[in-house]
């Protein structure tokens, strides 16, 4: 059988500040679900209201001229189109082999406080199973405590743990600092996190903790790399 991996996308498609659309970024879906479904996986799609999860147009548009994406963009539209409420995933983490936030500035405003999304992170820490994110995805985890039995009081998903995420600088030069409820890397940071990022800006950086069960990527060009460490530390 098909090892089963869960993503979970954004259900925020608008920053009113900004006024600007947003949501999921494609790369950081299209690379890591090319990498995985080459290699024997299969993917389902979660998000905090279900249906329809928006998919940032200016992804689409930067990338147009990449092929893994544009391909992904034309061909598996159901994927973000369908996804199944995040609740609806509760109890289940024993059905598929890891759980993976791509990025896009949606996840800042949603996932990053959203419970059903906390819990679910807690239940596949608790099985064992790799939790994985890119760029803003690591939003998902800043604020996560961890809840099972070997958590201590207050123990962050974080502590102690080596992760990257996007950064202050990359955030600058898209012009969206302001725009943003906080400072990712600084959130990152907060949690305990020993925030690593790439010498310069937009380089790709993939940061595998825990034995493979944290996976964290820096940016879009981290995209395929994460998907390599998730399909590793699932045996793939």
């Amino acid at each position: 059988m098909a090892p089963k991996v869960l993503v979970v996308l954004t259900s925020v498609g608008f920053i009113e500040s900004a006024n600007k659309p947003t949501g999921w970024y494609l790369p950081e879906f299209a690379h890591p679900h090319d990498v995985l479904t080459s290699k024997g996986a299969e993917i389902v799609v979660a998000s905090p209201k279900g249906g329809a999860s928006p998919l940032d147009p200016l992804s689409v548009e930067l990338f147009k001229g990449d092929a893994s994406a544009s391909a992904f963009y034309q061909t598996q539209r159901a994927l973000w189109e369908q996804t199944a409420p995040l609740a609806s995933f509760r109890g289940r983490a024993g059905e598929f082999a890891a759980l993976f936030f791509p990025g896009g500035h949606g996840p800042m405003f949603d996932l990053a406080t959203d419970a059903e999304s906390h819990a679910l992170i807690n239940e596949f820490v608790d099985a064992g199973k790799p939790v994985a994110a890119v760029c803003h995805g690591p939003a998902a985890l800043a604020n996560v405590v961890l809840t099972g039995p070997a958590a201590t009081p207050g123990q962050t998903l974080l502590a102690g743990r080596r992760v990257t995420g996007f950064t202050d600088a990359e955030e600058a030069q898209v012009g969206m600092t302001q725009h943003m409820p906080f400072s990712l890397e600084a959130r990152l940071a907060q949690a305990g996190g020993l925030f690593e990022k790439a010498t310069e800006p937009w380089a790709p950086h993939v940061v595998v903790e825990n034995g493979g069960k944290l996976i964290t990527g820096q940016n879009p060009a981290s995209s395929v790399g994460v998907g390599e460490a998730i399909a590793k530390a699932i045996g793939l």
